[in-house]
């Protein structure tokens, strides 16, 4: 079986931004749906599947993503392949519109697993990653949010997060190729008005992103700090990897974690070794569809 999952953020979306969120989620299924089906590899629909969120601002991911404390945009993703655990991943870069991009470049050449900042861009120009200009990322949607909050002297990021209401459009996909191989992906522009620098879970291995194909795949999306703190996506997986374990108890048993110890906001999505797919989340919404070989046509929500 073929599985492809993908999600673009989880908090209180409001009515208006639910159709961009369904369309763009939509498209990225498309996309990696068509790679998948073409007979290509897990972590080729993921890195499509990703770009194509990245690339349209709705969501907190490539250009469009939100503004840090100084008015900056610095860019956070990470890829993983199920079938030899090699990963790659990028944090607080500036000058590349699809950092997922970067992430797979790093995983495929295998001499790191990790690069960031002005480095990770020297990575990107080394291996002919296309860059761009730092102001090109920012939008003018963003920028007007940017300026309301550095005018506010109530804005919060740690409250807002706890009462599931910070926008948290991180996107990531997880699917299943016909080789039974498995991969996961996110990528995100972070919290707004974030402290310069600051690196959520998204970007780590084991938090924000997970696969292995003797168990399953994860990529999570919310509040970072908590996420990172229960190191959410492993968790997941060493879930699924129990005796009896199902993919289903693994992602609401993940769910619980994050309540119970941290008292953290988000959502996640999975696919086990057998290609089932699930998806949990304690926000007021969340942006999510999948399609498996099963499936007649796929299902998007939010």
């Amino acid at each position: 079986m073929i599985s492809l999952i993908v999600h673009g953020g989880a908090w209180d979306i409001p009515d208006s931004l639910v159709e961009p969120h369904r369309k763009g989620v939509a498209e990225a299924l498309r996309v990696g749906w068509e790679i998948l089906t073409s007979g290509g590899p897990a972590a080729e629909a993921i890195e499509a599947a990703i770009m194509a969120m990245e690339d349209d601002e709705t969501f907190d991911a490539g250009r469009g993503s939100f503004i840090n404390a100084v008015g900056e945009v610095e860019l956070d993703a990470s890829i993983m392949d199920g079938r030899n655990l090699r990963a790659g991943s990028v944090a607080a870069v500036q000058n590349v519109k699809n950092p997922i991009r970067l992430a797979r470049k790093i995983m495929d050449v295998g001499e790191q697993v990790m690069l960031v900042g002005i480095g990770a861009t020297r990575f990107a120009r080394q291996h002919k990653i296309p860059t761009c200009s730092p102001d090109s990322l920012v939008t003018a949607r963003e920028l007007e949010r940017w300026k309301d909050i550095q005018a506010s002297d109530k804005f919060s990021t740690i409250d807002a997060f706890q009462h599931g209401k910070l926008p948290s459009d991180t996107v990531g996909a997880v699917a299943m190729d016909k080789h039974g191989n498995l991969a996961s992906g996110t990528s995100t522009g972070g919290t707004p008005n974030k402290h310069p620098g600051r690196v959520g879970d998204s970007p780590i291995i084991g938090s924000g992103t997970y696969a292995d194909n003797k168990f399953g795949a994860v990529s999570c999306t919310g509040w970072g700090e908590s996420i990172m703190r229960v190191v959410l996506a492993k968790s997941v997986v060493d879930q699924i990897e129990n005796p009896g374990g199902d993919v289903e108890k693994a992602v609401r048993h993940g769910l619980y974690l994050l309540e119970t110890r941290v008292k953290g906001y988000g959502g996640l999505i999975a696919i086990s070794r057998d290609g089932k797919v699930s998806t949990v989340h304690n926000t007021p919404r969340m942006a999510r569809g999948y399609i498996t070989s099963e499936m007649q046509k796929p299902v998007v929500e939010v």
